[in-house]
């Protein structure tokens, strides 16, 4: 179903859908209701015909990593090319980078800091974290928020075949996004998860980049 200019849907892990209205240079609004219906157009009339808000106004701040995935999230770069499985777990994983590390400025972003964070993770996790790091400089240097990409020339180790790969956090979340409650894949892998038939992985080891030494540049 087409949806009105600016909604955008995602479908969480229960398979309920959420509506939002996203605009650029207005705030994020979440819709109520089902779409077209007279009550959720109240809704959507009513954001339409919002206030504008300023480039970094309220706690982010302007130029921040914060502030660049705010508008990366928002820009035809994320929404255009990307799968809906691709999109939620790539914003999984830029939502926990903002968390972590969305008040240093984004211009100051070094390579280093990049590699701990990608050496802290399970192999097939960590280029999940490369794909989306990446995209996102590039759309920064687009911006001219970064003069280069920092993860240019990075490079992960090659994955050796040593068995089954245990699924990450993202990857879960990526095949659920893509096969909804009440479909066979779905409950195949219900069972899986929840009735104790798949083996655990290895935990990765901590890196300094989350125990705060690698500190932000100044």
């Amino acid at each position: 179903m087409k949806l009105p200019k600016y909604v955008q849907a995602w479908v969480d892990r229960e398979g309920r859908a959420h509506h939002y209205f996203r605009r650029r240079g207005f705030p994020r609004v979440p819709l109520k209701g089902l779409p077209w219906s007279p009550s959720f157009m109240a809704e959507y009339e009513k954001a339409m015909s919002g206030a504008r808000t300023a480039i970094g106004a309220g706690r982010v701040k302007p130029g921040s990593v914060a502030a660049v995935i705010a508008e990366y999230l928002d820009s035809r770069q994320f929404f255009g090319s990307k799968s809906a499985g691709t999109q939620r777990m790539r914003r999984g994983i830029l939502e926990r980078f903002r968390a972590a590390y969305g008040d240093r400025p984004m211009a100051l972003l070094p390579a280093e800091w990049i590699e701990a964070l990608l050496e802290s993770k399970p192999p097939h996790a960590a280029r999940s974290w490369l794909v989306t790091l990446r995209s996102l400089c590039q759309f920064a240097v687009k911006r001219r928020y970064l003069r280069t990409d920092p993860t240019a020339n990075i490079k992960l180790r090659a994955i050796t075949g040593d068995g089954f790969h245990t699924w990450t956090e993202d990857e879960i979340a990526q095949f659920e996004a893509h096969h909804p409650i009440g479909t066979k894949p779905r409950l195949a892998l219900a069972l899986l998860l929840y009735t104790a038939q798949r083996r655990r992985g290895k935990k990765a080891r901590s890196a300094y980049f989350f125990s705060g030494r690698a500190g932000a540049t100044k």
